[in-house]
């Protein structure tokens, strides 16, 4: 039973244990890294695009935007292969194969030209725009959330510090004064304790939060959804998957059964 959830868990990609399990500190370094990833993928696209459009007159900018959509490719699918890898998801089956016979005696425009698809780049871009969005906004909120819980954990050590380097009681008027309110008299000791505690189930609380935004950043990529070319012929798709199930049927006929009547006639 346990194997079976094991197993279904890695399927689905979610995090459990948060506070002893790596995905869960590989998921913050990535949104770490989200925030000038993201700055660096709408810059480059949004010079790309306009360099491509300012130099259509010089014929520069037709293979460019090419390139440009091309690139934006590459960052999409970087980003799907960087969120499944740490979240241990399977790599989806490629259900388009290109086919580089056709294109034998065309020339390097022309090839662009063919390959390009317009769903998938309006696709892409908007996804890279989306990503740098996110990008911001995640970091602000996995900051805040991780900084509330290590900040109270901290808290006595750096209480600690201060009165012994610089004679600073940090405690005195603004936790001092809750406590005097609710009329508990408490040591600092004990102070520390509840600090520290709350702390813990902060930081918890802040690392199912990272795991949650992880799991947005899944959606609003695609990762569990590849991408499907409008130009895929459909009987292509269904020569493929019909075709193989009628050699099945073939082989699984016995030889007998068609020589059984013959005998019977005579």
């Amino acid at each position: 039973m346990k194997a079976t959830e094991t197993v279904a868990t890695a399927r689905t990609g979610k995090v459990n244990w948060v506070l002893f399990n790596p995905k869960t500190y590989a998921t913050i370094l990535y949104l770490l890294l989200s925030l000038p990833l993201g700055i660096i993928y709408f810059t480059v696209a949004i010079t790309g695009l306009t360099l491509s459009v300012g130099l259509t007159p010089v014929f520069i900018g037709i293979p460019l935007f090419f390139g440009v959509a091309k690139l934006l490719n590459g960052i999409v699918n970087f980003e799907q292969n960087m969120i499944r890898q740490i979240l241990g998801l399977p790599t989806p089956p490629v259900s388009y194969t290109h086919n580089r016979q056709s294109e034998a005696g065309q020339n390097w425009l022309m090839r662009m030209i063919r390959g390009f698809d317009g769903v998938l780049f309006i696709r892409n871009l908007l996804l890279v725009l989306l990503r740098f969005v996110t990008g911001i906004v995640f970091f602000i909120i996995m900051v805040t959330v991780l900084s509330l819980g290590l900040g109270f954990i901290a808290l006595p050590v750096v209480h600690i510090i201060l009165m012994n380097e610089m004679q600073l009681d940090i405690l005195e008027n603004s936790f001092n004064s809750l406590f005097s309110y609710f009329h508990i008299d408490w040591t600092y000791n004990q102070q520390y304790l509840l600090y520290v505690g709350v702390g813990i189930v902060l930081f918890w609380v802040a690392l199912r939060v990272v795991n949650g935004l992880m799991q947005i950043q899944r959606r609003i990529m695609y990762v569990d959804e590849p991408y499907q070319p409008q130009s895929v012929p459909v009987e292509t798709q269904t020569h493929a998957t019909v075709q193989p199930q009628y050699y099945e049927y073939q082989e699984e006929q016995p030889t007998q059964g068609m020589i059984q009547p013959a005998y019977r006639e005579l």
